[in-house]
């Protein structure tokens, strides 16, 4: 499927005017974005880089309604999502967008093969067809054999594989992914890389935010994100068939889990402090409702 670009005849999935958000209060106010413009056209694969604390995990979580912003709009396929109450929200979040978390966000007590089956049960899929989802998307990303497993069990890059498996799980319209090969190492991160290009390829619009510019590289577009602005737009050129590349930064030559002992990486998590979206308090996260 060739990538789609905004400026086409298709309106954009994902339309973002003037979106500025601050926390805190002066003299202590922290400003995580500052006027934001930004358009995604459906089927379009982006990748929003930045250091640390410049925005990119609140303006995903304002992408998919978890947040409100200050000032400024956020459009999902046509919908003023920004307008809407945090129910109404939510039901948005449910049927049309799969939401990869740094923080995982598993549910504790249920084990592997549920919590990637759990969007599917709340929208009603047959029982036969959401086995068979789980089951694929398991072996697709080596999780077989931890099906049985409670979250706790499993090492930061199980857990994230899990998480990644659970939002491609419904076959969202949007799946937007927080670091989602952050706790990853070289080979997992190429699986998971391989998993997004092809649920992208399936047509659906994939928005990721990474430190790691050779996963960037994959995209069809390069969102550069400085101080709660966007500085820069970029489409990589000729790195995304690169063999091993997937894990490796183009600016330092190191994997993006260097030091990991497990074999799965154990980065997790940006540390307190960071831009990691934090504070949602009790949004629903998933989209679930009371279910």
């Amino acid at each position: 499927m060739q990538p789609k670009v905004c400026g086409s005849a298709e309106p954009p999935i994902i339309e973002v005017t003037g979106l500025t958000k601050a926390f805190g209060r002066a003299p202590a106010q922290r400003v995580a974005l500052r006027g934001v413009d930004l358009s995604v056209a459906p089927g379009e694969w982006v990748a929003i880089v930045g250091p640390s604390g410049c925005g990119k995990s609140t303006l995903l979580h304002l992408l998919a309604g978890l947040d409100t912003a200050d000032s400024g709009s956020v459009r999902l396929a046509g919908e003023e999502i920004s307008a809407l109450s945090a129910g109404r929200r939510a039901l948005a979040r449910r049927h049309r967008v799969g939401l990869v978390f740094q923080a995982y966000n598993l549910v504790p007590h249920l084990t592997v093969q549920a919590n990637v089956e759990l969007g599917m049960r709340v929208a009603g899929t047959g029982r036969r067809a959401t086995r068979a989802r789980a089951q694929e998307l398991l072996d697709l990303l080596g999780l077989s054999d931890v099906a049985r497993a409670l979250p706790a069990t499993l090492s930061g890059g199980q857990q994230q594989r899990v998480a990644i498996a659970r939002a491609a799980a419904t076959r969202p319209d949007v799946l937007l992914a927080d670091e989602p090969t952050g706790a990853l190492d070289s080979e997992a991160t190429g699986t998971v890389v391989d998993l997004l290009r092809t649920e992208n390829a399936g047509g659906r619009t994939v928005v990721m935010v990474t430190h790691d510019y050779a996963v960037a590289a994959t995209a069809d577009r390069i969102i550069f994100l400085r101080d709660g602005k966007v500085t820069d737009e970029r489409r990589p050129r000729g790195l995304t068939d690169r063999p091993g590349m997937a894990g490796v930064s183009p600016t330092t030559g190191t994997s993006a889990a260097a030091g990991s002992n497990s074999g799965d990486g154990s980065e997790g998590p940006e540390p307190a402090g960071t831009d990691t979206g934090t504070g949602t308090g009790d949004v629903d996260l998933l989209g679930l409702g009371s279910w």
